[in-house]
Order: structure tokens, then C-alpha cells, then sequence
């Protein structure tokens, strides 16, 4: 019995490492049209995330003074 669990623990790693090369054998390389459509929505993320952020630093600051003062 406590060879079955046992075997149950050793065989988890095995199959980790199997679906796993499974996995990166599956993956391609993006050509370059999808890597720039990736790099266009990074950037756009980026940029949102920036005026966002940007904007609340905006409202925040006259807020602070007004509750400070």
C-alpha cells in the first residue's frame, strides 16, 4: 500500500516534464506580421496604461492640496 503512493508521487514529475516538451513542441516562432501586431498591442497598452495613470496624478494632486490645506 505504501508502494502505491509511492508510485503515484514519482510519476507526477514524469508526466510534468512530458506535458511539458509536449507543450514546447507545439510552439512556433511568430513570423514577423503577428510579432508586430504584438509589439503594436503592447505599445498601445503601454500608452493607455501611461495616460491613465497620468490622468489620476492629474486629480489626485489639486485633491491632496485641497484636503492638506
Amino acid at each position: 500500500m505504501a508502494n502505491d503512493g509511492l508510485e503515484k508521487i514519482s510519476e507526477i514529475p514524469l508526466e510534468f516534464i512530458k506535458e511539458g516538451n509536449t507543450f514546447i513542441n507545439r510552439c512556433t516562432k511568430p513570423d514577423a506580421a503577428e510579432f508586430l501586431k504584438i509589439v503594436r498591442a503592447v505599445g498601445v497598452g503601454f500608452i493607455v496604461m501611461g495616460a491613465i495613470g497620468y490622468l489620476v496624478k492629474l486629480i489626485h494632486i489639486p485633491i491632496r492640496h485641497l484636503i492638506t490645506v
